[in-house]
C-alpha cells in the first residue's frame, strides 16, 4: 500500500475548487468532490456527488435553436453539516481567524482529512478534526466524522446535519445558460431522531435516487442521545441538535449514507434498501477497517516502483503516479463490474463534458488490461451493449455495420452538442465534433488489446468478434474510391486534432483523408478478417450468417485495405489530411508573447474572428497517434500492406514536424508527445513524461480540473511507465519487452497480469528480470529483440540488455 498524501497546509479560496476536484472520494459506483461539509455552491466551492451512470435529458431554447442535452446528474449533497454557538453565525472558514488548517488526502486508504484550528469573533478557539470516505468495501455507504474540541471554552453549540436536494448541475460556467434542473422531489422523511431520508427522481430518465442518513454522537466513550429539531422542504432536510462542550472534551459526530438508485440490482426499492442499510450501529472506524482493506488489495495490483537519480524527481513522480492511480480506481474500480456505465472523461470528479464517455478508454484500458482486465471488460461490455444503437446510428447516416457516437452517455445515442460556448467571445458556435468517427476504431483497437493480454476466447468469440466486424463494416461503407488515385478515401471526418474541423472558409465540417483516421480504419479491416483464423470455424460462419457478411463483402475489405489513400507532402512527412500542406505557417512566438497561454488556439482565433482551419496548428496529437499505437515495425508492415514506403527512420522527422505545430489544449497530447519522444529514444521524453504528470495536480490548462480530472491523461501517465518505458506489447503470443529508460530513470518494478498469470517486471539499464508466480497456468513466452524464453509458473528468468 502507498503511503503518498496530498497535503495543505492552508486555505487557499481561489484554488479550493481544484481542491476539490482532486480531493474527490469514490467507489466507482458513486463519487463525492472533497468540498468542505459547510459549504454550500457558490463562487469557492462546489459540492458534486455523481452516481455513475446516471443520465438525464433537458432541453434548452439558446442562439435560436432548442438543443437537448444529456448530463451525468449532480446529486443531493450528503455533506451537508455545520454547527454554531449559541446565537451566532454558522461556521464559515472566511468569518474565523484561522490558526491552524490542513487538509490532506492518504492515497493508501483513500480517506479525506481535514483539520482546522481556529478564534471566532468572541475569542473562543477552536479545534475540528474531520475523516471521511466513500466506501470501497460496502460501494452504497460513505462516512464523515467530525470531532469538536472546545480548547479554551465550555458551553452549548448546535449542529445542523442535512440532505441536501436543492442542488443543480452548476459546475461549469460555460453550461450555466442551459437548463441545469435535473430532479424532482418524491419523499422527505424523518425517521427517527438519528435517521433521515430524501428520495427524488429525475426528470426525464426517471431514475430513482434515494439518500438515508445516520446522525450518532459521543462524548469520549459514551454515545449521547440528542433530539432532533426538523426542517423540511421540497427537496431537502436537515436534523438540528443542541449539545454542551466541555473543555478538551470533544464532540464527535459520526454521520453515516447510504445511497441507493432504480438502477441497482438485487434489490426491491431504492428507498427501503436506503432505510435498510442505514440502520446500520457500527462506528467509523468498523467502516475504515474492511474499506482499508480492500484498497490496500487493489494497490497490490496497481503499485509500481520508480528509481531516478534525481530523488525529488522521484518523489515528485512516485507521488503524482499513485494520484493518479487512485483517482482512476474511484472512478473505474472493480464495482464497475456489476455496472453498465463507461469510462467518464472527467472521471466522478465534476461535470465537464456533462460526464459524457469519448475515446479516453483507448488510454485507460491498456493499463487495466495489465492490471485488472475483469474491469476493461466491463467497459468493452458497456460498448457492446450499445451496438444496436451504433448500427441504428450508421443507417441513419447512409452507412452499414456500427458508428459509435464521439460522445456517449446512457444509451449510446450520439450526445455531442450541436453548439458550442466560446467563453473567450461568449459567441455560441456550430460543434462538428460528431464526425470523429475514429471512435470506433478505439473501441476495437482496445478489444483486441484486450484479447491479446487475456487471451480470453469467450469474451471475443460472444461480443468482441461482432463489434469488430460491424466496425470495420462501417468502415468500408464510408469509404469511396477515388479513380484518379487508384485508392480508397475517406472524406468529410475530424481526427484527433480537433482544431481543424472544416477546410479553410468551407460550410461543410470535415476534412478528407485523416491519415490517423485511413490507417486506423485499414486496422480494423484487417483484424475483422484475421477474425475468420481466431475463432472457431463454426463460430465464424455463424457470425456471417447472423450479420449477413459473404465472402464478397470479406474480399472488398480486404481491395479497400489494400488500396487506402494516406496522403504524405515534403517527402515522407505524413500528412495530417488531404490538403494540410497547403495551410499556413502560424506565428507561434507572435500569439505566444500576446497571450502566454496558447493551449486552446481555438478560442483565442475564434475570438479574433479567425480560425485555426486555416493554419498548420494542431490541438493534439494526431498523426502522432499512430506511433503512439503501434511499434515502428507494426506501422512498416501497414503501410507495406498498403503499398506505401516507409522507413523506420522517418519517425523522428515526422515527430519533430508535429512537435512544432502542436498547441498541447488537451491533457492527453503531452502524454502521446512524452510517449513517441521515449520510443524514439529521444531526450525530451522525460520533460514531457513529467509535463504530463502537472497536468490536473498543476491544473496546467487555468481552470479545467476544477470541472474533472482528466481520467485518460492520467491513466495515460502511468502507462508511460508501464508500457512506454519499458517497450511491453504483444506480438504472436509473445510479450515482448524493449527497454527504452530515459536518461536519468535507473529501475522500474511492477506487477502485471498477463493470460491469468501475475509476471513482476524488474527493468535497469542493465538488465531486465522476470518472474511468474506459482500457479497452475500454462507457460508464456517472453521475448527482448530475438531472445524468446518459454517461461513456467514459478520461473525466474534475466535477460541482459
Amino acid at each position: 500500500m502507498t503511503d503518498e498524501k496530498l497535503i495543505y497546509d492552508h486555505f487557499d479560496s481561489d484554488r479550493e475548487a481544484l481542491r476539490e476536484a482532486l480531493c474527490t472520494l469514490g467507489n466507482g459506483y458513486f463519487g463525492s468532490r472533497g468540498a468542505a461539509p459547510e459549504s454550500r455552491a457558490d463562487r469557492v466551492h462546489y459540492p458534486g456527488t455523481y452516481n455513475a451512470g446516471c443520465f438525464n435529458r433537458l432541453n434548452t431554447d439558446i442562439a435560436g435553436r432548442t438543443v437537448e442535452n444529456e448530463d451525468l446528474v449532480n446529486l443531493p449533497n450528503w455533506l451537508d453539516l455545520n454547527f454554531r454557538f449559541p446565537e451566532g453565525d454558522w461556521f464559515d472558514i472566511d468569518k474565523v481567524e484561522v490558526l491552524e488548517y490542513r487538509q490532506e488526502l492518504d492515497f493508501g486508504r483513500a480517506v479525506l482529512k481535514r483539520f482546522i484550528r481556529f478564534r471566532d469573533s468572541s475569542g473562543r478557539q477552536t479545534r475540528l478534526e474531520e475523516e471521511r470516505l466513500v466506501s470501497m468495501h460496502q460501494h452504497h455507504l460513505a462516512v464523515l466524522k467530525t470531532c469538536i474540541f472546545a480548547e479554551d471554552w465550555s458551553g452549548p453549540i448546535e449542529v445542523r446535519s442535512g440532505i441536501d436536494g436543492e442542488v443543480t448541475n452548476g459546475g461549469v460556467a460555460r453550461y450555466q445558460k442551459l437548463n441545469n434542473q435535473h430532479l424532482e422531489p418524491l419523499v422527505v422523511e424523518t425517521i427517527d431522531h438519528k435517521r433521515m431520508v430524501l428520495e427524488v427522481m429525475t426528470s426525464q430518465s426517471r431514475i430513482l435516487i434515494a439518500m438515508a442518513a445516520s446522525n450518532r454522537f459521543w462524548q469520549g466513550d459514551a454515545e449521547i442521545a440528542l433530539k432532533a429539531r426538523v426542517e423540511k422542504t421540497e427537496k431537502a432536510i436537515a436534523h438540528y441538535y443542541q449539545a454542551d462542550l466541555s473543555e478538551q472534551t470533544p464532540l464527535v459526530i459520526e454521520k453515516v449514507v447510504a445511497l441507493f438508485t432504480s438502477r441497482d440490482r438485487a434489490i426491491s426499492e431504492p428507498g427501503l434498501e436506503a432505510r435498510k442499510l442505514v440502520g446500520w450501529e457500527g462506528r467509523f472506524q468498523d467502516l475504515v477497517r474492511p474499506h482499508a482493506i480492500v484498497w490496500q488489495q487493489l494497490w497490490n495490483r496497481f503499485d509500481f516502483f520508480i528509481e531516478h537519480e534525481d530523488s525529488e524527481q522521484q518523489a515528485e513522480a512516485n507521488q503524482v503516479l499513485n494520484l493518479h492511480v487512485l483517482h482512476l480506481l474511484q472512478t473505474y474500480s472493480p464495482h464497475v463490474m456489476d455496472l453498465d456505465v463507461g469510462v467518464p472523461a472527467r472521471g466522478l470528479h465534476g461535470e465537464a463534458y456533462r460526464g459524457h464517455i469519448f475515446w479516453d478508454e483507448l488510454f485507460v484500458l491498456p493499463l487495466l488490461n495489465f492490471r485488472m482486465p475483469e474491469i476493461s471488460k466491463a467497459h468493452l461490455m458497456y460498448r457492446y451493449r450499445r451496438l444496436d444503437q451504433a448500427r441504428r446510428d450508421a443507417r441513419d447516416e447512409g452507412y452499414r455495420g456500427a458508428m459509435y457516437p464521439w460522445q456517449s452517455g446512457s444509451n449510446g445515442r450520439e450526445e455531442s452538442q450541436r453548439l458550442h460556448l466560446n467563453p473567450k467571445s461568449g459567441n455560441w458556435i456550430p460543434d462538428h465534433s460528431r464526425v470523429q468517427r475514429h471512435v470506433g476504431s478505439a473501441i476495437a483497437f482496445n478489444i483486441w488489446h484486450y484479447y491479446e493480454v487475456t487471451d480470453d476466447s469467450a469474451f471475443l468469440s460472444l461480443y468482441g468478434a461482432e463489434m469488430i466486424l460491424e466496425i470495420a463494416r462501417f468502415w468500408a461503407s464510408i469509404t469511396t474510391y477515388n479513380a484518379d488515385l487508384a485508392r480508397y478515401e475517406i472524406l468529410g471526418v475530424m481526427g484527433p486534432d480537433e482544431f481543424h474541423d472544416a477546410y479553410p472558409d468551407s460550410s461543410e465540417p470535415g476534412v478528407n483523408n485523416n491519415a490517423y483516421t485511413n490507417v486506423m480504419a485499414v486496422w480494423v479491416l484487417l483484424r475483422a478478417l484475421e477474425l475468420k483464423a481466431i475463432l472457431p470455424n463454426y463460430r465464424f460462419e455463424e457470425l456471417c450468417d447472423q450479420l449477413q457478411i459473404s465472402r464478397e463483402e470479406m474480399q472488398e475489405w480486404q481491395n479497400i485495405s489494400h488500396q487506402m489513400f494516406v496522403p504524405f507532402h515534403d517527402g515522407d512527412i505524413i500528412s495530417q489530411f488531404a490538403g494540410y500542406e497547403q495551410l499556413r505557417e502560424f506565428d507561434w512566438q507572435g500569439y505566444r508573447r500576446k497571450y502566454l497561454d496558447i493551449q486552446r488556439l481555438d478560442r483565442i482565433l475564434e475570438a479574433e474572428g479567425e480560425s485555426p482551419n486555416h493554419y498548420k496548428a494542431s490541438k493534439q496529437a494526431d498523426v502522432l497517434m499512430l506511433f503512439y499505437l503501434f511499434s515502428a515495425e507494426q506501422l512498416q508492415a501497414l503501410f507495406r500492406h498498403m503499398d506505401y514506403p516507409f522507413d523506420c527512420e522517418s519517425i523522428p522527422r515526422n515527430i519533430d514536424y508535429y512537435e512544432d505545430r502542436t498547441s498541447h489544449g488537451s491533457t492527453l497530447s503531452r502524454v502521446v508527445h512524452s510517449w513517441v519522444l521515449a520510443r524514439a529514444n529521444r531526450p525530451g521524453s522525460w520533460k514531457f513524461f513529467r509535463e504530463s504528470l502537472k497536468g490536473d495536480i498543476e491544473d496546467i490548462q487555468g481552470g479545467t480540473t476544477e470541472e474533472g480530472i482528466h481520467v485518460g491523461a492520467m491513466a495515460g501517465s502511468v502507462d508511460l511507465i508501464q508500457r512506454c518505458f519499458t517497450g511491453l506489447e504483444i506480438r504472436e503470443d509473445v510479450l515482448w519487452l524493449n527497454p527504452r529508460l530515459p536518461k536519468g530513470l535507473k529501475r522500474l518494478a511492477f506487477d502485471i497480469c498477463y493470460r491469468k498469470q501475475s509476471v513482476r517486471l524488474n527493468i535497469t539499464c542493465h538488465f531486465v528480470r522476470v518472474e511468474v508466480e506459482p500457479s497452475n497456468e500454462k507457460p508464456i513466452k517472453v521475448g527482448l529483440k530475438s531472445d524468446v524464453r518459454c517461461l513456467r509458473p514459478g520461473e525466474i528468468q534475466e535477460f541482459i540488455l
